[in-house]
């Protein structure tokens, strides 16, 4: 009954992350060929989407209510609904992976941005709109370690001999924020990406998460 329990679950994550997906990708291709549309016609588009992922992110939170196995499973992907939802985020990759939990990928992403600011392929303003973005991310997944912590960390993991817990670990360490990170987000965070901060400050019980669907930071703006 437990294994069924559990192929079932993982079923319906894998169903939820497709949608995800597909709403992902609507977002995405309109911000590719916004250049092409009216802006009427763009700003529909984008609405309708809006409404779309609420509606998703209502069929979460009433899947996830009393199930405290899919409030674990599917908690991460309804937060990053509501940034979506709120427009505290606006990169539709970054959603995505903030969504399905990909600390290491959304380092990976910061570091071909750094470069690709650096050498001037990104403009200094869509750069900081996405570091932004996805340190929040990374904070909602992980708690903050200062810098000779986080060396004391790599230091302790690189002596593991077991691969499951060392890659875990090496997981969680993505996902926490350097000094330098924090410094970052408070110089630049917009005023709604904070309001989405501190709405979802210490998410964690099942309350909490379905508490976030009736504030104010899901609200689809007007």
């Amino acid at each position: 009954m437990a294994s069924r329990g559990t192929s079932e679950t993982s079923k319906l994550r894998q169903n939820m992350e497709e949608q995800l997906d597909r709403l992902m990708q609507q977002l995405q291709d309109l911000e590719e060929c916004r250049e092409e549309l009216e802006e009427e016609e763009y700003e529909e588009t984008k609405k309708e989407t809006l409404e779309q992922l609420s509606e998703f992110n209502e069929s979460l939170k009433k899947l996830m209510s009393g199930n405290m196995t899919l409030v674990d499973e599917l908690g991460g992907m309804q937060l990053a609904i509501q940034a979506a939802i709120s427009q505290a985020f606006k990169t539709p990759e970054v959603i995505r992976l903030f969504a399905k939990k990909q600390p290491g990928q959304l380092r990976t992403r910061l570091a071909e941005m750094d470069r690709d600011m650096m050498v001037g392929k990104l403009p200094r303003d869509v750069y900081t709109q996405q570091k932004v973005e996805i340190l929040t991310a990374l904070r909602k997944l992980g708690e903050k370690v200062r810098g000779p912590l986080r060396t004391q960390i790599l230091s302790h993991l690189f002596q593991d001999s077991h691969v499951k817990p060392f890659l875990i670990s090496v997981n969680c360490l993505n996902a926490q924020l350097t000094t330098e990170d924090e410094a970052f987000l408070a110089a630049n965070a917009s005023a709604t990406l904070s309001h989405f901060e501190k709405v979802t400050a210490s998410l964690g019980s099942e309350d909490k998460i379905m508490a976030l669907a009736s504030s104010g930071v899901g609200k689809t703006p007007t």
